[in-house]
């Protein structure tokens, strides 16, 4: 299935009823970017803004953990958003934190969801329309159809790392995987799951746009991953998960679950195991 659309495909459908689009951007402060003053300053025509932090289980004490599923749904239906709808995510550079959305909305039940190719950067480039009017959200229903077994809890985690039941795909840099540089949240542990293959997400796209189905086959090829075997996918804090993700369910891979707490979780305790090095 298509999961990622070319911004040609976006431009023709812009309007129409029943096509949402969704601005999902988030940054880390590292990339220094306000992703609610870019929405504000030029957005894709009826584009709504969705808050990681806000639309999160604020209880959990990790960051932009997932809501319940009802809070989830109301969330949607207050910006406009049906789970019938044909929906497109996207954030600035393409492929960062818009995968994510598109994972939890289809997790939590709606089935036409789609990645922006490029992202607001590239839809920019080429001089695509953009608006700064905030759009008045529709009436809208998103009927839920969650999806939990495709969520891995920490307790699950812990089974896998010691019966190697999945295999573990982290998109965190090779460098934080290897534990050669600290991690940026302060307090917590250096390294990975013993047992993970390092999958930096800043691999699956290039220029903004992502990889063909052969190099994204190659990448996980490189990394170890067998694609005919279960993958929980795992990172910093859940988001860039999410980008491999999109690309196991691009390649038809569908026995994949996102490990939600990702190493903000297991690298902020004491009792979880942690191996340093390359995989």
């Amino acid at each position: 299935m298509s999961f990622v659309v070319p911004p040609e495909w976006v431009e023709e459908r812009l309007g129409t009823a029943g096509f949402s689009v969704i601005d999902a951007s988030w940054y880390l402060p590292a990339h220094n970017r306000d992703p609610r003053a870019e929405y504000a300053a030029g957005h894709l025509p009826g584009a709504v803004f969705f808050d990681h932090d806000i639309v999160s289980d604020t209880t959990s004490g990790l960051p932009h953990t997932l809501p319940s599923p009802e809070a989830f749904a109301a969330a949607m239906e207050e910006l406009g958003v049906g789970s019938d709808d044909t929906i497109v995510v996207y954030d600035g550079p393409g492929y960062f934190s818009a995968p994510r959305l598109w994972w939890m909305l289809r997790l939590m039940g709606a089935g036409d969801v789609h990645v922006l190719d490029g992202g607001l950067d590239g839809w920019r480039k080429e001089g695509r329309p953009l608006e700064t009017d905030i759009p008045s959200p529709r009436p809208a229903t998103f009927s839920l159809d969650a999806r939990p077994e495709r969520v891995t809890s920490l307790d699950d985690m812990r089974t896998i790392v010691a019966s190697g039941s999945r295999q573990i795909a982290d998109a965190r840099s090779r460098a934080r995987f290897e534990a050669a540089e600290p991690e940026p949240r302060a307090g917590m542990r250096a390294g990975h799951m013993p047992g993970a293959k390092s999958l930096p997400a800043s691999t699956f796209a290039e220029n903004g746009r992502f990889k063909s189905e052969e190099e994204l086959r190659a990448l996980f090829d490189e990394a170890g991953i067998d694609l005919e075997k279960p993958v929980v996918t795992t990172c910093g804090s859940g988001v860039t998960a999410a980008i491999i993700s999109l690309a196991l369910e691009t390649l038809g891979h569908t026995d994949n679950t996102l490990y939600d707490g990702s190493w903000s979780e297991w690298g902020s305790r004491e009792d979880t195991p942690v191996a340093t090095g390359k995989a």
